[in-house]
């Protein structure tokens, strides 16, 4: 039998993504850096964008869409007076205007960028239709083909601010939830302004726990490949889940857990947390610091949704 590639390594990477590269190439860096089995990421950036992207691995990945759904923040720039077919700069200009907002008139339009609202996704985006990616199909529209047409979905916007603004140019500040897309949000403005925009530079801030201030650059982290030093930047399991609730556990629960046996009850220290937990809620449970497995309360019992085999 073929020996498995790569080495059992679990946690997180802080990585500061550079512009000019996928996401996926990232991730492959990562895991030849770490000599790793297995490696994901949590929350595409465009090659476009530069900033923070959690990558996984290991036991880690089980982790990505809980990591996924936690809110993000960014800095961008758009440019006036054009509409690109991507809402970002490699794209073809498809609408053009001459009229440009000036501060108060964009302060003003933020407003209605705030809490829940409606958006529709990029042509260019991950969104699936029927099982393909959009952006596949709008790569592969023919002449006198419809494009894509993408449904509103929901989101949130947690903040929406102006940061500076000219005749060509504005930045803003952004925090919000998971499926937002920033390109969208500077297509859309530029509509609701009477004008046209484009994004022309994007950085993600933060993912949840994952700060830029605090990320490693790709370039560093590619120095350090096969070393003892590289480990010391690989952050555990449960920092991408400060969110989940944690439910403590014995030695003897955790070994049913990985098992896939239910817990009937949960132990005495655990208990005043346990009833603190909503019926059908997602929990970690743990033993010690060691994550064991996702959990969801269901009629009193403890019921293992995805183990961890750390």
């Amino acid at each position: 039998m073929a020996r498995k590639r790569g080495q059992p390594i679990h946690g997180w990477i802080n990585l500061d993504k550079p512009i000019g590269i996928s996401s996926a190439k990232a991730v492959a860096i990562v895991r030849r850096v770490f000599d790793a089995a297995k490696a994901g990421h949590g929350g595409t950036l465009d090659p476009l964008a530069s900033g923070v992207l959690p990558i996984a691995l290991g036991e880690a990945t089980k982790t990505t869409s809980f990591a996924m759904s936690q809110q993000k923040s960014y800095e961008f720039e758009l440019a006036w007076g054009a509409e690109t077919s991507t809402d970002d700069s490699e794209g073809a200009v498809t609408r053009q205007s001459n009229h440009r907002p000036d501060a108060s008139a964009v302060d003003s339009a933020l407003a209605y960028y705030q809490g829940h609202i409606d958006q529709v996704p990029p042509l260019y985006s991950a969104v699936k239709i029927e099982g393909k990616r959009a952006y596949h199909l709008a790569r592969n529209a023919k002449n006198g083909v419809p494009p894509v047409t993408l449904a509103p979905r929901q989101i949130h916007i947690e903040s929406f601010r102006l940061l500076s603004s000219n005749a060509t140019h504005a930045r803003f500040f952004v925090a919000c939830g998971k499926g937002a897309y920033i390109r969208a949000l500077a297509r859309d403005l530029g509509r609701d302004l009477d004008t046209a925009a484009h994004v022309t530079a994007l950085r993600r801030l933060s993912v949840g726990q994952f700060h830029a201030n605090y990320a490693i650059s790709l370039d560093f982290l590619e120095t350090l490949t096969h070393s003892a030093a590289a480990f010391e930047h690989l952050h555990p399991v449960l920092s991408a889940l400060d969110d989940i609730p944690a439910l403590p556990i014995s030695g003897n629960e955790a070994n049913k857990l990985r098992h896939g046996q239910t817990l009937p009850a949960i132990s005495a220290p655990a208990r005043d947390r346990f009833q603190a937990l909503l019926t059908g809620a997602t929990a970690i449970a743990v033993e010690g610091n060691r994550p064991v497995a996702f959990v969801v309360i269901k009629a009193g019992a403890v019921c293992p949704v995805r183990v961890l085999n750390i």
